[in-house]
């Protein structure tokens, strides 16, 4: 146990995010550079090193959690690269990007504010990558057989890097001209800038992953091509198809998903735009969803000078405590202030769209809710609590339905779909098509990218064994694995 008066006489410290009119004036990561180190061995003291250590329940990775807080805390940074690296292959992603699930079931966490776990993550990796501690692995010898990875998300990342290192050729296949999926173009630069992704891709090509970007497969490759020229195949491909708004107004200008909002504004930041063809500026912005792409849509209308942000969620809003039917160490519904948040804009629940008006040239410029009450398993509208609200530019982040069917590479592998429009898989991760794989968001639906991370690596340990590998690389879940939330 690193400190065993740690929980009783440390209180619990964040990282420090730099002032609100600083940073919506650019678009570098919220947190003060280095500001977890002063803090983090004491915050890392506060771990209980309990007998069962929930969290690791509650970490689809099933990060030794409880082993890197006693080294951090020890001043071992070595020591605690090692364990992070065990059971994680991006740390840097997870630590910025996750929401945590850990926090929710730790054990302090019953009646203490739990231990800040994604500060000493982030810290240890950070220490790593600024001492020279994240090499190369290379493979000490070639297996002659070759792996498709169709997607670069941290799913295809985390797989494509396990299966290297078991000694296969791997191709990662990426539509968009630079590698890291949704990392890469979906989440904006304030949250984590790109550097972080694009030291690890060289990391990997060092170790001898090949890429190949601007290859649509299903168009530019078949999938049966794919089927001929390597020896397995892994989808992860992601569940890229949005969820829509089907109401009157929908086609007019202005209204578009987040998805296609949000990766011009990171073009820009790669310096393929002087300013981005969709922009907030000067406009009234209405970002439709209460979650994490909504969020990612407030803070980018900030930092391109939106008159006004304002957000939309049908659902009622969150408490402050955990509600009594979540209990630990199941990961709550609460009311969240992200960085985006602190930065402005009015949030408003339980409202739900009508339709949308616009001017002559069909540009959008308001939009009519109405109030909603949920009631008898349907939400139904508050009679006379319609209104409108200034609308010149709508994002809509109300999540994802599934894979994306329309490129054709489903049908050309001959894979199946489940209920849910996701590609479907046994306990293996595998296909109802020999030698083809599925793993993260395509096969099972829009989650998390701690548990992308945790099934690429999987998928790639199933993979390894049908290719007759020697090295057994770790499974630590099977796609019927559920996490500690709701």
């Amino acid at each position: 146990m690193a400190d065993p008066k740690g929980f009783l006489t440390t209180p619990k410290q964040l990282a420090e995010r730099r002032p609100v009119d600083v940073r919506i004036r650019d678009w570098n990561e919220v947190y003060v550079e280095r500001s977890l180190l002063p803090i983090i061995t004491k915050q890392a003291g506060r771990c209980m090193d309990c007998g069962i250590p929930f969290c690791h329940n509650g970490c689809p990775l099933g990060n030794l959690i409880p082993e890197w807080n006693d080294l951090a805390y020890r001043d071992d940074w070595t020591g605690a690269i090692e364990r992070l690296h065990a059971t994680n292959n991006f740390p840097e992603f997870t630590g910025r990007l996750c929401p945590a699930p850990c926090e929710s079931a730790c054990v302090l966490g019953i009646n203490q504010d739990a231990v800040t776990i994604k500060n000493v993550e982030v810290t240890i990796i950070d220490k790593a990558w600024d001492r020279g501690g994240v090499t190369p692995q290379v493979p000490e010898r070639l297996s002659g057989k070759t792996v498709a990875v169709v997607g670069s998300g941290p799913a295809g990342l985390a797989a494509a890097q396990q299966l290297t290192r078991a000694g296969h050729t791997v191709v990662v296949y990426e539509r968009a001209d630079r590698i890291g999926g949704l990392l890469r173009y979906g989440i904006p630069e304030f949250k984590m800038e790109k550097r972080h992704i694009n030291r690890r891709v060289e990391q990997m090509r060092a170790e001898g992953t090949r890429f190949r970007t601007g290859v649509h497969v299903g168009e530019d490759i078949t999938g049966q091509q794919l089927r001929e020229r390597f020896d397995a195949v892994v989808v992860a491909a992601g569940a890229t198809t949005a969820r829509d708004l089907p109401v009157p107004g929908r086609e007019l200008k202005g209204v578009h998903q987040a998805m296609e909002y949000l990766p011009l504004a990171n073009k820009v930041q790669e310096g393929d735009f002087v300013e981005p063809p969709i922009s907030a500026k000067g406009k009234h912005v209405v970002v439709i969803g209460g979650g994490d792409t909504g969020a990612d849509c407030v803070g980018t209308a900030h930092r391109q000078g939106a008159a006004s942000v304002t957000q939309l969620e049908i659902m009622p809003r969150p408490g402050e405590d955990r509600p009594g039917h979540q209990p630990w160490p199941t990961m709550p519904m609460t009311y969240k202030v992200t960085s985006a948040h602190e930065e402005g804009g009015e949030r408003i629940y339980s409202v739900s769209t009508t339709h949308f008006s616009g001017d002559e040239e069909g540009n959008v410029q308001e939009l009519h809710l109405v109030e909603v009450e949920f009631k008898d398993g349907k939400f139904e509208q508050v009679p006379g609590s319609e209104r409108a609200i200034p609308a010149q530019l709508v994002t809509l982040a109300m999540g994802f339905t599934g894979t994306d069917v329309r490129n054709g590479l489903v049908e050309q592998l001959g894979v199946d779909l489940d209920a849910r429009g996701n590609v479907s898989r046994d306990g293996k991760f595998a296909t109802n098509v020999d030698g083809v794989y599925v793993c993260g968001d395509a096969g099972r639906g829009q989650s998390l990218i701690v548990w992308a991370i945790a099934e690429g690596r999987s998928a790639a340990a199933a993979v390894d064994k049908y290719l007759g590998g020697k090295t057994p690389l770790p499974a630590p879940i099977r796609p019927t694995d559920r996490p500690l939330v709701v």
